[in-house]
């Protein structure tokens, strides 16, 4: 649809939505233990916002299952993290809506309650995650096939690290006296570079 590459852009826009959900429920919590407004009117707005953002990243992630090619295994995946994107979308959609028409009104057993359903709301949400990421990191969606198989080419190469002395930040001495970058492995003098 309109030529956008939606996996990509699913990407993009899912993490924000997840982190405001969140962050509005910290805030609630932190309001319903202080008993001070502002923490709640804060997790209100932020539930808003990622309510309105968790639309975005369904309607993008949608999208995308329709440009993936995949097969069987990737479809039962890409299945099950669409209903809890969705149950999720629901959870918190219900709870806004609450909010919106009682928000000034409710008690503290229905302020419980609320942080309640929130709580469950956010363990759909990252139930929703832990599949996206097995789609993924197991099974490659969103990979088209063409760059996949140039990546596995490219892996069966042999891969060589080789220490250069004097490179990057300085953080310690290497063994011939230089110094060497943060992670980086220097082979002693003589001895042929080593391969993954």
């Amino acid at each position: 649809m309109l030529g956008y590459d939606w996996p990509r852009v699913h990407a993009l826009l899912n993490d924000l939505p997840a982190a405001l959900l969140v962050t509005a429920v910290v805030f609630d919590l932190i309001g319903l233990a202080t008993r001070r407004p502002g923490f709640l009117q804060v997790g209100f707005w932020t539930m808003l916002a990622g309510g309105v953002g968790g639309v975005v990243a369904v309607v993008s992630g949608l999208q995308a299952e329709e440009s993936i090619a995949h097969g069987d295994a990737v479809h039962r995946v890409m299945e099950t993290h669409e209903q809890l994107g969705l149950i999720t979308l629901g959870v918190f959609g219900v709870l806004i809506l609450w909010r919106i028409l009682r928000e000034r009104r409710m008690g503290g057993g229905e302020r419980a309650a609320s942080i309640v359903v929130s709580l469950a709301g956010i363990a759909v949400l990252v139930a929703t995650g832990l599949y996206g990421g097995r789609l993924v990191f197991e099974h490659a969606a969103g990979i088209p096939t063409t760059v996949l198989q140039a990546e596995l080419q490219e892996r069966t190469r042999d891969h060589h690290h080789e220490g250069a002395a004097g490179s990057g930040p300085a953080t310690g001495p290497d063994s011939s006296g230089g110094r060497q970058a943060p992670g980086e492995h220097v082979d002693p003098p003589g001895a042929p570079p080593h391969t993954h």
